[in-house]
């Protein structure tokens, strides 16, 4: 797995501004410990102040501000993973790394599909507990089920973490979008990463299936690079959109479909599977379905290049999602051989997205 990163609200509309070299990053890993570029920090008052630093900007992102500095905040689960909690009395607070601790409401509990907890601080910096936190919160409330924890003799329904949206599975409701507006993932251009990054790959020519194509910015790219693709959407409008824009190129194949409902001339017919804005657009409760149609589609040995989202955002489309979750659904289906944050995002964009390429892993 290789971090390639390059050192140097919601979507937007047409061609935006990109990551500039003045940007500053920092992670966060898995357990919540600061990173810069690899290097964890481990200084405790330095750590302290960083999470201190924590702040959402107006659109939703993360960023992170200590004296001499400003920076995005890659984080790997969310921004804060809490190693511990405890209760006083009504109060209920987060124990984090580096001695820090944040109080929350268990009102903002949701729960994700692996039963782990993400929440919202009084600050409104998200969180997820550890597997300790979660095991000590439990031991804390009065009582609790499947769908609900009683503190103090009061039910709290604890809803999921990404919000159910049924009428995504319709094609009228991508039509609707369509015919009233310029879709808000419209970028009138290839994603910026992919000029950037897919000639390294060296790919031989290759059949490519592009899911969710919209007006088929990035499936042009693509055929114009010499692949075979077919691209893929829903929408009755968005296909004709990319017709209009790009029927005259060769190899180029357009096709208006359920990606949950393919033929079955498909099955094992692709040497790449191309992903944006597709997985962040499906109801949340088919994601595992998703990497079912990937495998369908891809021949033995082939791969998935995918740009997604890693942000906090439970209401959609757009969805959230993170690196965990990603991991977690990848895991013993596909073999990551790139994984990194992209620096170099359309602007309103930046801080948010991830770069994954991934190879299809055999049935045993």
């Amino acid at each position: 797995m290789t971090n390639d990163a390059p050192t140097s609200g919601d979507l937007t509309n047409g061609a935006s501004p990109v990551g500039a070299p003045t940007d500053k990053f920092i992670q966060i890993d898995e357990d919540g410990y600061f990173h810069f570029d690899g290097t964890r920090v481990s200084d405790a008052d330095y750590g302290a102040d960083l999470l201190r630093g924590l702040f959402m900007d107006e659109s939703g992102r993360c960023k992170c501000r200590a004296p001499g500095m400003e920076a995005w905040v890659e984080s790997f689960d969310a921004p804060l993973v809490a190693a511990n909690v405890e209760r006083d009395g009504d109060g209920w607070r987060l124990l984090l790394p580096y001695g820090e601790a944040e109080p929350f409401r268990p009102g903002t509990l949701t729960l994700d599909e692996w039963d782990r907890f993400h929440g919202h601080t009084d600050r409104k910096i998200p969180f997820v507990f550890s597997r300790a936190a979660q095991t000590e919160f439990f031991n804390l409330v009065d009582a609790y089920d499947d769908e609900s924890v009683t503190i103090a003799g009061q039910r709290h329904e604890i809803p999921t973490w990404l919000d159910p949206k049924p009428e995504t599975r319709e094609n009228e409701f991508w039509d609707q979008i369509y015919r009233a507006e310029t879709p808000g993932w419209e970028l009138n251009e290839p994603h910026p990463a992919l000029p950037r990054f897919f000639p390294k790959l060296k790919r031989a020519r290759s059949r490519v299936l592009v899911l969710g194509a919209g007006s088929g910015n990035d499936a042009a790219y693509l055929a114009n690079q010499g692949h075979i693709v077919t691209a893929v959407d829903f929408s009755r409008e968005a296909i004709a959109r990319a017709k209009k824009k790009y029927g005259h190129i060769q190899d180029l194949n357009f096709l208006q479909a359920d990606a949950f409902d393919l033929p079955s001339d498909m099955d094992g017919r692709f040497d790449l599977v191309f992903e944006h804005t597709f997985y962040c657009a499906v109801d949340p409760v088919r994601r595992a379905d998703i990497m079912k149609v990937w495998r369908r589609c891809l021949a033995d040995g082939g791969h998935l290049l995918g740009i997604f989202f890693a942000q906090d955002k439970p209401a959609g489309p757009p969805f959230g999602g993170s690196e965990w979750e990603l991991r977690a659904r990848l895991k013993n289906q596909f073999r990551p051989l790139y994984w990194m944050r992209l620096r170099d995002s359309p602007r309103p964009r930046l801080g948010r997205e991830l770069l994954i390429y991934a190879e299809k892993l055999s049935r045993h």
